[in-house]
C-alpha cells in the first residue's frame, strides 16, 4: 500500500509530549499500539512536512482533473518494521505522559 492508495483502515491517534521532553505520536488501529516518541526539533520538522503536504493537497484539490498530477516529493513514513523513521522509535512501552497530554502508562 502506497500513500496514494485508499484504505478502510481506520486509527485513533493523539499526539502529545511525555515526561521524559519527547513528543509522542501515539497510534491505535486494530487491536495495535504504536508509541513513537520524537524529540523536539524533529517533531517540528515532521509539523513543517505535514503543514506543506496539507497545502500541496489544497492546490491539488482546486487544480482542474486533467491538471492534477501526484507530487514528487517524498513523504514521511512513520513506524517501519525497523521501528525507526525519521527518528522514529516504535519503543513498544507506553511511558508516562506529561497530565491530560496524550496516552499514559497501561495497567
Amino acid at each position: 500500500m502506497g500513500i496514494d492508495s485508499e484504505s478502510d483502515v481506520s486509527a485513533n491517534l493523539q499526539i502529545g509530549p511525555t515526561t521524559l521532553g519527547m513528543v509522542r505520536l501515539y497510534i491505535e488501529a486494530d487491536g495495535t499500539e504504536i508509541p513513537l516518541d520524537f524529540d523536539p526539533d524533529e517533531a517540528l520538522e515532521i509539523a513543517e512536512e505535514i503543514r506543506a503536504a496539507a497545502e500541496r493537497a489544497r492546490q491539488m484539490a482546486q487544480a482542474p482533473a486533467d491538471k492534477r498530477a501526484r507530487p514528487a516529493v517524498p513523504s514521511v513514513t512513520l513506524g517501519q518494521a525497523s521501528g525507526r523513521s525519521r527518528g522514529a522509535k516504535a519503543t513498544g512501552r507506553t511511558g508516562p505522559s506529561a497530565p491530560g497530554k496524550g496516552p499514559g502508562p497501561k495497567g
